[in-house]
């Protein structure tokens, strides 16, 4: 009499199942969360290393060149930089932190303010002197800035 048993999963299927569980993981974790850093990253520690008083040259020499200049009453360097994020692959960015950092010079091509303008509250805020901007020139251009940034 021939026994017959019942057919039991193999070992072999083991390791299979193993890798397709982890080659799913790896095309759906490319799926999520991905960040986006664009135009100047402000490295740690550089807007301590220009003191006021320091030159135009030693801020080009520490910060890099500047996204852009205005000479309009004074001179002013700003660096922008935008960060955003995209919870899943395909869908659309969203802005988590826009900033510019903005060096202003006076008549001698001095340094006489640093500012890091940043969004707080919906509201542009400057985090060097934990102070929101009031009307004027700067606060217009820097609107602009936040408002139509190419980043």
């Amino acid at each position: 009499m021939n026994s017959a048993r019942p057919s039991s999963p193999s070992r072999a299927a083991a390791p299979v199942a193993v890798a397709a569980v982890v080659a799913l993981g790896l095309m759906l974790g490319g799926c999520f969360s991905e960040t986006y850093q664009k135009g100047y990253i402000v490295p740690d520690g550089a807007l301590e290393q220009v003191p006021i008083g320091s030159t135009q040259e030693q801020v080009l020499i520490v910060l890099g060149t500047p996204s852009t200049v205005a000479t309009v009453s004074g001179e002013a360097f700003y660096y922008i930089s935008q960060r955003s994020e995209r919870p899943v692959n395909f869908m659309p960015q969203t802005v988590t932190d826009q900033r510019v950092v903005a060096v202003y010079f006076d008549k001698n091509r001095r340094v006489q303010r640093l500012a890091n303008y940043g969004m707080k509250d919906g509201r542009i805020f400057d985090f060097v002197s934990r102070t929101t901007p009031t009307g004027g020139k700067d606060v217009a251009y820097l609107n602009a800035i936040f408002k139509l940034s190419p980043f």
